[in-house]
């Protein structure tokens, strides 16, 4: 496997001097900059290169952007609305400069207004440690008596509405504005400004579309741009939602195993592939990671490798994120199966044998907590993280 970093370009308090310090391999980055549903330019791609490619005194780092994430997919194509047939096209251009550029890898989500849920930043451990988490309480707090949603009461079960009911008339003013800035957080566009009129109207424009049309307009864009991707020798992969069950009466239809096979299915190309985040499948309890591994590895072309504990055994549950090697997902066996993948593929004579991954996430430890990176992306935290699962590929691949 691959080693990657994540960086969010020149404003991430993580640079290019501490990713070469951890020792990784590729970058993994994206124009965060661009308007969505606007064409990365050959300029603008050769400007994040170059950024990268160099250290702050100007000599070369030796690392290279490899991996996009994310080119993201516009909510006009999601809806099959507006300027949706534009946003098309211009995410092929866009993918025909990344791979003029050398860039082959593209990871993308179709999660509808959010990119991810927590309801706490800064979820303080026992040792210190601090990382994020969603908590169930907080969230049917937030969505009952904060956003006040229609509909948000059948969502729930009873027990729930009424210690989350609790929860919000023990949060004083700033409680609830911080529990209100944590989850808008993950809402692109929003989280500079908080406003609950912007997030109702942003979930508004998804009343009318169902499970099965949101699956339809994905698979719409699918058959545009996986066959693109293909001629360009590129290969697209999609990030599962985050987390993998239904929030704020959006449809998900990337949450299970069934989820990606009806996607490959649908697409049967290999550029048309996976991006098999351990975290993010991981916080639903009847997800296989490992196996899916196994059933699905031909079309894995991106790992995020993060663990999470969970706090119940619901398939909506709370849960946080842990230690790489300390929660749910038996990281081991998840390890084993990508590195068998890849002898497979080694085999077979695949250029794309080695499968970039990186340490999603990591806890906010020592200086991290100084340093205050983006929520989820602290140095050190990810550091131990990958030391960790470079360990695991150590002792795997002396058997």
């Amino acid at each position: 496997m691959r080693q990657t970093w994540r960086w969010f370009g020149p404003q991430d308090r993580v640079g290019i001097e501490d990713m070469l310090q951890a020792g990784v391999e590729g970058v993994v980055s994206a124009l965060h900059h661009i308007p969505t549903g606007d064409i990365w330019s050959p300029e603008e791609i050769a400007a994040r290169q170059q950024l990268i490619a160099r250290k702050r005194d100007g000599t070369p780092s030796g690392l290279a952007w490899e991996v996009v994430e994310s080119l993201p997919v516009s909510e006009d194509i999601k809806q099959q609305k507006g300027n949706w047939r534009t946003h098309i096209e211009n995410y092929k251009q866009s993918m025909q400069h990344l791979a003029d550029a050398g860039i082959k890898v593209i990871c993308y989500n179709f999660m509808p207004v959010l990119d991810w849920t927590r309801t706490d930043l800064t979820y303080c451990l026992s040792s210190g440690a601090t990382c994020m988490r969603f908590d169930l309480i907080d969230f049917a707090a937030f969505d009952l008596f904060i956003l006040e949603r229609a509909g948000a009461h059948g969502d729930f079960p009873d027990d729930v509405i009424e210690e989350a009911k609790g929860r919000f008339e023990r949060l004083d003013d700033a409680g609830r504005e911080l529990l209100a800035g944590s989850i808008i957080y993950g809402l692109p566009g929003d989280a500079e400004a908080p406003s609950m009129a912007n997030v109702r109207a942003n979930l508004a424009q998804y009343d009318n579309i169902s499970q099965e049309q949101l699956r339809s307009h994905f698979v719409a864009f699918l058959e545009e741009v996986a066959p693109v991707a293909q001629t360009l020798g590129m290969r697209l992969c999609c990030h599962p939602d985050d987390p993998p069950f239904g929030l704020l009466g959006l449809p998900r239809i990337m949450s299970t195993e069934a989820d990606y096979q009806y996607m490959m299915d649908a697409v049967d190309i290999p550029a048309n592939g996976i991006t098999l985040c351990s975290g993010s499948l991981g916080a639903r309890p009847d997800n296989d990671l490992p196996g899916m591994m196994k059933r699905l590895g031909d079309r894995v072309h991106f790992l995020h490798l993060r663990n999470v504990a969970l706090e119940s055994d619901a398939i909506m549950g709370s849960f946080y994120e842990s230690e790489h090697l300390g929660g749910h997902v038996n990281m081991v066996a998840l390890m084993q199966a990508a590195l068998d993948e890849e002898a497979r593929r080694k085999v077979e004579g695949r250029d794309d044998w080695s499968i970039p991954m990186r340490p999603d996430h990591g806890l906010d430890i020592l200086d991290d907590q100084k340093r205050k990176a983006q929520p989820g992306y602290p140095a050190i935290g990810r550091l131990k993280g990958l030391a960790e699962l470079r360990g695991i590929m150590a002792a795997l691949s002396s058997r």
